[in-house]
């Protein structure tokens, strides 16, 4: 299928690795011009390398998104090395420390993180035919998952935001939407340390995935590229849950 995404420009956060590189990865194989930021340099540099042998234009800078104006300056760098924005992909999120430091630091990364990239690009985006948001959550944001923590309660307050946030940039033509994965297994990521060392949680989370198997990032990426589509150009304020089953609630 074609995406129509070719020659659109897209920035995604944490686009070095995870499910941020997945989306980078989808986004330039349908022919999306890309722009990614984490804080490890030697990364950002692989995944700009790789990017850009796909045969489009990539553009990378090391960035804590967690820092305002060097956020803020990526999204104008970005802007400049593209020529535009279309698309932008808050996908960044920070550890889930506790204590009063780790909450603060959860807030600046995954809620101002988002919340100033959203501002950052605004200007953009209002004059893209093709102008999308969409926000990575979590299942975590929707039913209880293990105890009260910064990850779950910011992760839903992100909902909420993109939510509002629909309604409030539909009328400059820009969709905003949200995808909230499930356990997605990644070599050398969160759920493959869990099957390492908490192996018995492990188990117990996959046993309760009625599709038997934890998802993919690519199978996230498929689904945030058809977003960020023009063939999603009807479809805004909706989260889009991929977890195989995991939730239990009844979605209407």
């Amino acid at each position: 299928m074609d995406l129509q995404l070719k020659g659109c420009k897209a920035l995604i956060t944490g686009g070095t690795k995870g499910i941020g590189r997945a989306i980078a990865d989808r986004l330039a194989d349908e022919g999306c011009n890309v722009a990614i930021c984490s804080r490890n340099e030697g990364q950002v540099n692989e995944a700009v390398a790789a990017l850009s042998a796909k045969g489009v234009t990539a553009f990378g800078q090391a960035v804590d998104v967690a820092d305002g104006d060097a956020l803020k300056a990526w999204v104008a760098a970005s802007a400049e090395a593209l020529g535009g924005i279309d698309n932008i992909v808050a996908n960044v999120s920070g550890p889930n420390a506790q204590g009063d430091a780790g909450w603060q630091a959860k807030f600046d990364v995954d809620v101002m993180g988002t919340v100033r990239l959203v501002e950052a690009a605004t200007s953009h985006l209002e004059n893209s035919d093709n102008a999308s948001v969409l926000i990575i959550s979590t299942t975590a944001a929707l039913e209880r998952f293990i105890g009260p923590g910064a990850y779950n309660t910011l992760k839903a307050g992100l909902l909420n935001y993109s939510g509002a946030l629909s309604q409030a940039l539909a009328g400059k033509g820009i969709r905003v939407n949200a995808i909230s994965p499930g356990p997605i297994f990644i070599e050398g990521g969160a759920w493959d340390n869990i099957k390492q060392h908490m192996t018995a949680f492990y188990d117990a989370t996959l046993a309760d995935i009625p599709l038997g198997r934890m998802g993919k990032a690519s199978e996230v990426a498929a689904q945030a590229a058809l977003l960020a589509s023009p063939l999603g150009a009807f479809t805004t304020g909706t989260n889009v849950v991929i977890d195989g089953g995991l939730t239990k609630r009844i979605q209407f």
